[in-house]
């Protein structure tokens, strides 16, 4: 457990929010809080790589003045770290790529800017794999980012320096994104809380892809209220993105709900993933031990037919759409995952593409079927096949002695929701077998986030009641050293 004194950064962002608007804190005093912190451990952990203190600073004070008036945003004047994946007016935004370290845009993607203007105190960028490829924050510009609970260790990707800044305290709200687990792999490894909402929730108005619905942007927090809140601010309708809802899906009010009316389905491999022993072993244990909340908790998981696959080739599409040009033009600048997706994606046959499309049809369908037949309001699985393994290794190579065919396999967990376009929720669940983070993954029906959101704040608040499923913190004081 930390041995550092708590200081403001550490309250979660409705707490500080509380404060904030009851003049009991003030913004620009939160700000130097998180800041202090930031400058006593980043540079252990390298969760933030780019940032303007003054700028936030001014920024903080502004909304000080608002805060006396009773003028406020929602946020108001909560940090908030935005990844390094979304451009941030005046703020260095490189991709993770050699191609953009010096890259400095003179604008804000839609959804930053949505943040901004309710009075989220935007300041910093956290790092992220090259344009988000892997599922290990390290790239050629900044290097990698550290798990708080063991530096020789890696904290996930593609949200990683978002996890590691907020389980050390840096912010209380980070923003994310994910498509094979990028906002939920980091948020199991590094014991925060990570949701990804259903395609449109939080539109995406600059996305490359725009017919792309696997693909979000999301909240991250240390808790599924802070979560809701950050969400609030990002789910706002956008024709620009085809799957943005005219009405938004998220209510004001977070509603816990009563878990013993609620009908549970929980698999520790859905079906179709490889999923370390010992993880299995720490999932199974833990799920005997909260079945007994529910109304109804069986086994049971939709049908991921030929799932590696499809998910494989549409990625494989989207890398094309997205990486052709700079694979042509500038290969000598990215890293392997970038290379890897794009050329199999340029070697992939039209009949090949067009039966991806087909099964990630069926295999939607058959996530809502099983949600349908089994009354299941919600399936709960780990969050990640394997524990946090060495920064040094970009990727899981094989999974109980069974070798993994591409480096997204092991991810398998996280990608086949995503290509059932469900909603998730990553929660923490206390310490795995090797001591480090461990979470669980809550999995709803799409168009299902606010009832997801009800679930999973209370069986946070369920957990939260036993030493061993508590979410855990790290040693700031080592990281200080």
């Amino acid at each position: 457990m930390p041995e550092l004194s708590p200081e403001l950064c550490d309250l979660s962002a409705v707490e500080a929010l509380k404060q904030l608007k009851a003049r009991e804190i003030s913004a620009v005093e939160l700000f130097d809080s998180c800041v202090k912190r930031i400058e006593a451990v980043n540079p252990s952990v390298n969760a933030i790589v780019a940032s303007d203190f003054d700028a936030g600073r001014a920024q903080a004070s502004r909304i000080d003045a608002k805060l006396g008036k009773q003028q406020s945003g929602m946020l108001a004047g909560l940090p908030v770290a935005i990844k390094d994946l979304e451009a941030t007016q005046g703020l260095t935004t490189a991709y993770g790529s050699l191609e953009y370290k010096d890259h400095v845009p003179d604008y804000s993607d839609p959804m930053v800017a949505a943040v901004a203007t309710v009075d989220g105190n935007i300041f910093c960028k956290t790092n992220v794999p090259e344009f988000g490829a892997g599922g290990n924050t390290v790239n050629l510009v900044y290097g990698a980012t550290c798990n708080p609970f063991n530096r020789q260790k890696t904290c996930a990707g593609s949200s990683g320096g978002a996890a590691v800044a907020l389980a050390t305290g840096m912010v209380p709200l980070a923003t994310g994104s994910d498509y094979g687990g990028s906002l939920r792999t980091p948020a199991g490894f590094c014991g925060v809380t990570g949701f990804r909402p259903s395609p449109g929730v939080a539109a995406y108005a600059h996305n490359g892809v725009g017919l792309n619905p696997f693909v979000v942007l999301g909240p991250m927090g240390r808790t599924v209220a802070d979560v809701h809140l950050l969400l609030r601010a990002q789910a706002s309708f956008d024709q620009r993105d085809p799957f943005s809802p005219a009405v938004s899906a998220i209510p004001d009010t977070l509603e816990p709900t009563d878990l013993s009316t609620i009908t549970a389905a929980w698999s520790v491999d859905l079906g179709c993933c490889d999923v370390d022993q010992q993880i299995a072993d720490v999932f199974t244990s833990r799920m005997q031990n909260v079945k007994s909340v529910f109304k109804q908790c069986d086994n049971g998981h939709p049908d991921f037919e030929n799932i590696h696959n499809t998910f494989e080739v549409l990625r494989g599409v989207f890398f094309v759409a997205g990486h052709q040009e700079r694979l042509k033009n500038n290969r000598q600048l990215l890293g392997q995952n970038v290379i890897d997706n794009t050329e199999r994606g340029l070697n992939l046959t039209a009949s090949e593409i067009g039966q991806a499309f087909v099964q990630q049809s069926i295999i939607y369908r058959q996530a809502l079927e099983f949600f349908a037949s089994t009354n299941a309001d919600v399936l709960i699985c780990p969050a990640a096949s394997v524990s946090p393994f060495e920064h040094s290794q970009l990727a899981v190579t094989e999974i109980n002695g069974t070798p993994m065919q591409t480096y997204m396999q092991w991810l398998a967990l996280a990608y086949a929701p995503t290509m059932a376009l469900c909603c998730s929720c990553v929660i923490p669940c206390g310490l795995d077998h090797k001591g480090l983070p461990y979470g669980v993954q809550l999995v709803g029906p799409r168009g299902s986030d606010a009832k997801l959101l009800g679930i999973a704040a209370s069986l946070e608040q369920h957990f939260s009641k036993d030493v061993v499923t508590a979410r855990p913190l790290p040693d700031l004081t080592a990281l200080t050293k």
